[in-house]
């Protein structure tokens, strides 16, 4: 895979990288032995970039992260990737003023524990409130974490395009985790200039829309009892958004639908949905998740597709105006 620079990190990585939520939790059962071997696979496959969080089965998925990345480094398999963790939503309650300092590097230690390293590449603010955007308390105690050692870089993790505009704001943040995809084409049209003008990273996740985008649901598609797409249609216990985007499922299968005329002939939906994000040269890297090795060359294999046509992102679009925007346009 080609590569796109980490914002004025001075690190680079590839624009197709590994989300290591559904290898954590909560996207029904995966072994351990079929997550080492998936985010082996995704390796293998090229991927030089990781995105966790400490929250992904309280911990499973960064110690998964470790264990690989320890046996990769034993056998000399390639250059370590760059690993991007988040922190925050373990506290309890939720709540802006519960975001301090103490709180944030507490969590950081235990990720540094986790993934056996002396320092993160990486820490996001993992979708706080939002007034902690605005609270430079926050980001003073990021730099004075930075300042120790323990990370080289953070950034932050956002619902909202507003939120993103006031993160960036703050001149310690490198980057930004937003929802882009061809169910969430807003910040491409409000966020991603100013994101460039402070080179600041873009990572894509949800880019598949919680599976809605491979095109192989319908409406009699069932999840596990601890699948969030089973438990958070409605924001139960998150923000609704992170499960399908948002859009209600009966509409997002119509959009499916509706979209899949555009997929070339030989190419899975999946790819193609990838490989249209990969389009927004702001972008730095896209995230999907993986429970296979299958899956996970595939997602890598996207980068290489040839680039849409014109009249393909032009009828993504008008699908998306005409059926999802009414739906999410206004809440994100």
């Amino acid at each position: 895979m080609q590569t796109r620079d980490f914002g004025r990190t001075g690190h680079s990585t590839t624009p197709i990288g590994f989300g290591a939520w559904a290898i954590g939790g909560t996207w029904g059962e995966v072994s351990w032995d079929d997550a080492k071997a998936t985010l082996h696979a995704a390796l293998d496959a090229g991927m030089t970039f990781i995105d966790t969080a400490d929250v992904y089965g309280d911990g499973r998925s960064e110690q998964i992260i470790a264990e690989v990345l320890a046996e990769r480094a034993q056998a000399g398999q390639g250059p370590r990737p760059f690993v991007a963790t988040k922190a925050g939503r373990r506290l309890n309650p939720h709540t802006a003023e519960a975001y301090t300092g103490a709180a944030i590097e507490s969590f950081i230690d235990r990720s540094l524990k986790n993934l056996r390293v002396d320092c993160l590449d990486l820490v996001q603010l993992h979708c706080p409130p939002t007034p902690v955007y605005s609270n430079p308390a926050m980001f003073d105690a990021l730099d004075a974490i930075r300042a120790k050692g323990k990370i080289a870089h953070y950034g932050v993790s956002v619902e909202t395009i507003d939120e993103a505009l006031t993160a960036i704001q703050h001149p310690g943040v490198v980057s930004v985790q937003i929802i882009y995809n061809l169910f969430r084409m807003k910040p491409a049209d409000r966020f991603f200039a100013e994101a460039r003008a402070k080179d600041v990273a873009i990572i894509a996740r949800v880019p598949l829309a919680s599976g809605l985008l491979t095109g192989k649901m319908g409406p009699d598609s069932q999840f596990a009892a601890d699948d969030h797409r089973a438990f958070n249609r409605n924001g139960e216990a998150f923000d609704k958004g992170e499960t399908f985007s948002g859009v209600p499922f009966d509409v997002a299968l119509e959009a499916v639908e509706a979209l899949r005329p555009l997929v070339p002939q030989g190419t899975p939906m999946a790819a193609f949905a990838l490989r249209w994000i990969l389009m927004e040269q702001a972008v730095t890297v896209v995230i999907p998740g993986a429970k296979t090795p299958a899956q996970a060359r595939a997602n890598a294999a996207a980068a290489d597709l040839p680039a849409l046509s014109a009249g393909q992102m032009q009828a993504a679009r008008d699908v998306y105006t005409r059926l999802i925007a009414p739906h999410v346009a206004h809440l994100w």
